[in-house]
Order: C-alpha cells, then sequence, then structure tokens
C-alpha cells in the first residue's frame, strides 16, 4: 500500500517547490493560528507556482462552512482540513460548500480514541490523528502513541476508513509509525524545520527517504 507525504505549515513558496520536487503528494498552509498560521493574501503567494503534481489543503479551525469554502476556492485548494474537534455535521456543512476533499482531525491523548470514530470516518474522506496539546492545535512535535492505540484504532477504522497520521513525526521515527498503524497520508510540520515555518530541505528529502525505505520493507 502506498503511503503519502503531506508537508504541512508551509510559509515559503521554494519550501513548496522543493515538496513537490521531492514527491510528496500534499502541501499544507494554516489558517488555524499558530507560529506557521499565514494569512489568505500569503497563502496565495506561497502557493501560486505549486505544480499540479501536488495537491493543496488548507488547515482550518473555528471559521464557517461559508468562509471556508470561499477560500478554498480563491486558493485552488483540493483539500480542507477541519482542526478543531470536527463531528460529522461539521464536515457535511464544509461539503455543503467546498467540492473537494474534506479532513477532520481527531487530537489523541494517551490511548483514549473517541469512540464516535467510526462515524467521522464514514463523514470525511480522511481522518486525521493528531496528538492532543493543551492550549495548541498541532504543530507540537509530540507523538501519537502508535503501538498502544493500534489494535483499537483498526477497529474502529475498519476496512475503508482514510487515515492521516500526524504529531512528532521525524525521518528518525515515521517508518516506526507506519509500521504500527499503516496510515494511507504522514503529515509533518515540526520534524522538518530549522524554526518555525522554515522547512530544513535536507531533513525534508530524509523524510521522504525514510517514508520510501518503509514501503519497500512492507
Amino acid at each position: 500500500m502506498r503511503v503519502d507525504v503531506k508537508f504541512c505549515g508551509m510559509t515559503r513558496a521554494e519550501d513548496v517547490q522543493e515538496a513537490a520536487r521531492l514527491g510528496a503528494s500534499y502541501v499544507g498552509v494554516i489558517f488555524a493560528g499558530g507560529p506557521r498560521h499565514v494569512s489568505v493574501g500569503q497563502a496565495s503567494a506561497i502557493l501560486s507556482d505549486a505544480p499540479h503534481t501536488v495537491k493543496r489543503v488548507g488547515v482550518f479551525a473555528n471559521q464557517s462552512p461559508g468562509e471556508i469554502g470561499d477560500i478554498a476556492r480563491r486558493l485552488g485548494l483540493t483539500t480542507v482540513q477541519l482542526h478543531a474537534e470536527a463531528d460529522p455535521r461539521r464536515v457535511a456543512d464544509v461539503r455543503a460548500q467546498f467540492d473537494g476533499e474534506v479532513w477532520a482531525a481527531v487530537r489523541v491523548e494517551g490511548t483514549a480514541l473517541p469512540p464516535e470514530l467510526p462515524a467521522l470516518f464514514a463523514a470525511s474522506d480522511a481522518v486525521l490523528l493528531d496528538s492532543r496539546v493543551a492550549g495548541k492545535l498541532g504543530g507540537t512535535g509530540i507523538t501519537v502513541a502508535w503501538v498502544a492505540i493500534a489494535p483499537t484504532l483498526s477497529a474502529l477504522r475498519g476496512h475503508r476508513g482514510r487515515l492521516v497520521l500526524a504529531g512528532g513525526l521525524v525521518p528518525e521515527n515515521v517508518a516506526d509509525a507506519i509500521e504500527a498503524l499503516q496510515p494511507d497520508v504522514v503529515d509533518v510540520s515540526s520534524g522538518i524545520e530549522a524554526a518555525p515555518g522554515m522547512k530544513d530541505h535536507r531533513r525534508m528529502r530524509s523524510f521522504m527517504e525514510a517514508v520510501h525505505a518503509a514501503q519497500v520493507s512492507r
């Protein structure tokens, strides 16, 4: 099974270009606050020369479905990521405003997974699993307890649920995460940075190489 890569928290056009050159499937810009937050105008400049080979993801928090749809159309986003405790109803509301993919983020603390996870897998195009850190929506560098949650997650995910794994991924551990949870996409931000929002191209390349090596070994 192919594992795609998403480089998130992009703040520079040259990092988007490098992501595409390395073969990433997705690049993400953040409208949900934090040190990697960008304005719509900044996002337009960052994504302006993104090749068609890479899909554009917008990460949103509490914006209204109408605002999300408007921003997505203006920027030509292929994917909307809802990163503020999305539920099936909110996913449906965004779908009414946007005809691309809708991903729903679930933040995990310890080994507890929400019982409504199957409904979220059914409602969204993918569920993004991230670590929960008080006061922050993502980009914390804290890992999810991959091995501990694997059996429960597999049962809740079923055979058709699409999984995006985030939370503390780095070149040195992404192969272990892939082995444990078998995600469809691995999502990295802080793990490939020299500073918040400033991607380290060497780390980006190392991450891609580690993902490819993990797939070959499976």
